[in-house]
């Protein structure tokens, strides 16, 4: 295989499709139909079910902002999702605060966090890069471990979904569904508007050519620490919807496959789309729901399922879609 053709087998679908104005009217008319299927899927599919969906797929949106974005593979997002998690869940239950407070210091955490993580790991490239946030992970994860307000293994549990700027009780689960979905698409569409900035350009300048994005004046560190920063704190907006949807922050949240599971979500939906991430969502968390009766062969099953995307669609599924119409999702 010549060296061309081996970096067009690693550049993400997105990069090698020419956007224009039909792209854009294409990706609102995608935007109204996840907009419709918001409104309508409640009345199909558990709305608990959705929420899970809706929050992982914020996460695993929030995850390829990085990694088909800027090229930076993290091994260790389960510590942003996971702390802001227990973070909402302490502040709901000790501290009385409203379900939209407790949310915002979640995610304030995780920004912090990210800050701090993102500033020791861009110093490295690769593997090595991957590696340090494995690391910086796993110090979290023992750290929720034994800390008091974590509650250790069993969590923290029974959290209040309180109520909605102290008026909308959120006790019914097709009004935290409204609340959940309005999240999520204000996220997707933040999302988007920052792949499609100017900063979203050179984020992905830099990671097709950081050599010759330097060589333009680009601070490329300082574009990297931006988006593990932007990354880290939609990934804690995550995070801290979920314990309020299942009222419960637990290790499982910053345990490290839970870092592997976002990284499968992205591959299965597709790298470098906009969109591929909640489908691939989707997908996993319907995997684990509907095939919950096999127990721990749902692990082999998605095993399974990742080996055969990376083998035949190497672009994820929204992502051979996206070749085939000739169109960037």
């Amino acid at each position: 295989m010549s060296s061309a053709a081996a970096s067009t087998d690693a550049t993400p679908i997105a990069a090698t499709l020419p956007e224009g104005r039909d792209a854009k009217a294409f990706h609102r008319l995608v935007f109204v139909i996840i907009a419709v299927l918001l409104a309508v899927l409640p009345f199909i599919l558990y709305p608990v079910f959705l929420m899970k969906v809706l929050c992982f797929a914020l996460f695993a949106l929030a995850f390829n902002l990085l990694l088909g974005y800027g090229g930076l593979l993290s091994f260790g997002h389960a510590a942003y999702f996971g702390m802001a998690s227990y973070v909402t869940a302490y502040t709901a239950k000790n501290w009385g605060l409203t379900p939209e407070l407790a949310i915002l210091g979640g995610t304030l955490m995780a920004a912090l966090l990210g800050l701090v993580f993102g500033a020791l790991a861009i110093r490295r490239q690769g593997i090595y890069f991957s590696m340090i946030t494995l690391a910086l992970a796993q110090m979290v994860f023992f750290f929720s471990l034994q800390a008091k307000f974590t509650g250790g293994e069993d969590g923290i549990q029974a959290v209040p979904r309180g109520n909605l700027f102290g008026v909308i009780s959120l006790a019914d689960d097709r009004v935290l569904y409204g609340l959940v979905a309005v999240i999520f698409f204000l996220g997707l569409l933040l999302i988007y508007r920052i792949i499609h900035s100017p900063f979203g350009q050179v984020l992905k300048a830099i990671r097709d050519n950081e050599p010759r994005a330097i060589s333009l004046g680009y601070r490329a560190n300082q574009y990297k620490l931006a988006v593990f920063v932007l990354s880290t704190t939609l990934a804690g907006l995550a995070g801290s919807t979920k314990a309020i949807v299942f009222q419960l922050a637990s290790l499982t949240d910053v345990h490290w496959s839970m870092s592997g599971e976002v990284v499968l979500m992205t591959l299965v939906g597709g790298m470098g789309t906009v969109f591929g991430p909640i489908l691939g969502s989707f997908v996993i968390i319907a995997m684990e729901n509907y095939l919950a009766q096999f127990g721990a062969w749902v692990t082999i099953i998605q095993g399974v399922v990742f080996v055969v995307c990376v083998l035949v669609f190497r672009e994820g599924i929204l992502g051979l879609v996206a070749r085939m119409l000739k169109r960037p999702l």
